[in-house]
């Protein structure tokens, strides 16, 4: 084999190896979870009123089963949202699997926010979720010190926290806290 030749697959080893260190660096967990803010959980910064601009899509066909989803079906139980059947979605819907209850649930809930109902949570979605005025979906309790404390809806209180890395936390069905994830579930 010639010199040249060596070199010539030398070069492409090399290239092909970067090639693949790169793109595994360039994807995160979070990326592939579709987040828009490039972070693997539910997150905020700053002020709490817009934490959720950013967040990630839940849908039947992306991040079907986490804790993220788990989170968002906390809030369609606590602001009382509508299934296809005509009933509110209900505690014990709450499992972490975006299916036909949640997505038409979701639909609903965007319904009455005025959004495009289309049973998918998008940015749009997650952020209409927190609304600052009185008699609106999803008012923030706040501790003395300006930290979220719970999520107030129509229906029911929960209890979601945002801690000192700007993840949020919640307590799943069994009383045990978790971390709204999108690249994982293991809530109840």
């Amino acid at each position: 084999m010639s010199t040249r030749v060596k070199r010539a697959r030398l070069a492409a080893g090399v290239v092909g190896t970067l090639t693949a260190a790169t793109l595994a660096l360039s994807t995160s967990p979070a990326a592939a979870s579709g987040t828009y803010s490039g972070r693997a959980y539910v997150y905020g910064a700053g002020t709490w009123t817009d934490d959720w601009v950013d967040e990630g899509i839940l849908s039947t066909s992306t991040n079907t089963s986490s804790n993220a989803t788990c989170l968002w079906q906390k809030i369609l139980w606590a602001d009382g949202a509508i299934e296809t059947d005509g009933t509110k979605f209900d505690a014990g819907d709450i499992d972490g699997h975006f299916g036909s209850n949640t997505k038409a649930a979701t639909a609903s809930w965007q319904n009455t926010t005025g959004l495009t109902a289309d049973g998918v949570v998008g940015k749009e979605t997650f952020g209409a979720a927190i609304r600052v005025s009185s008699g609106s979906y999803g008012l923030f309790d706040l501790t003395a010190d300006g930290a979220v404390d719970t999520y107030i809806g129509f229906d029911h209180t929960i209890s979601v926290t945002r801690d000192s890395d700007g993840r949020y936390h919640f307590y799943d069905g069994s009383g045990d806290a978790r971390i709204a994830g999108y690249d994982y579930l293991s809530c109840t």
